[in-house]
């Protein structure tokens, strides 16, 4: 379950950096709604929040905490979806950096703009995946982004499509770290 959580937000994340030259460092949040060709990324997703949703409280805060290690604050969205923050640094931004690429796990392979609109094609190691997506920004606050991606599950191919919504929170990760950031002490 671990694995599946931190794939997962590794995933979703990818979707919150690729136009940092436009976007402003800081704490992110980003709602995003993934449908697999399988359905059995949705149904172990919501066995997931359930799991999580009937944890004892000491146990639930110990899977928050390790998560927030890893750079990411999960919670729930409406119709399934879900919501994660992630701290983006000045350097990320500044470098055009995805947050999983902090990890050596993804590489952007191409990368266009056309005013407000980005696309972009990537491919990452851990888990093995390759996509695309574009993304269209409402200035340097916020962006939607549609993402197509080929992955295997359980040893089976699997295609994601993902639909996201990122908003910038403010300056201010609070204890949101960065993803690929040592460990807090």
């Amino acid at each position: 379950m671990r694995k599946f959580v931190l794939a997962a937000a590794a995933l979703a994340a990818c979707g919150a950096a690729p136009a940092q030259s436009q976007m402003k460092p800081g704490l992110w949040e980003i709602t995003h709604k993934t449908q697999t060709s399988s359905g059995q990324m949705e149904q172990q997703m919501a066995q997931m929040q359930q799991q999580m949703a009937n944890m004892p409280p000491e146990q639930r805060k110990m899977m928050e905490e390790m998560m927030a290690r890893q750079g990411v604050k999960m919670g729930t969205a409406g119709g399934g979806g879900m919501t994660m923050k992630v701290c983006m640094t000045k350097e990320m931004v500044e470098h055009n950096e995805m947050p999983s690429q902090q990890r050596g796990d993804c590489k952007t392979t191409s990368q266009t703009r056309s005013g407000n609109t980005m696309k972009m094609a990537f491919a990452c190691t851990n888990p093995p995946s390759t996509g695309e997506g574009q993304f269209t920004f409402n200035g340097s606050e916020g962006y939607t982004m549609k993402m197509a991606v080929n992955t295997t599950v359980q040893g089976k191919p699997e295609t994601m499509n993902m639909d996201a919504n990122g908003k910038w929170l403010g300056a201010d990760c609070g204890d949101v770290k960065p993803l690929g950031a040592p460990p807090s002490k």
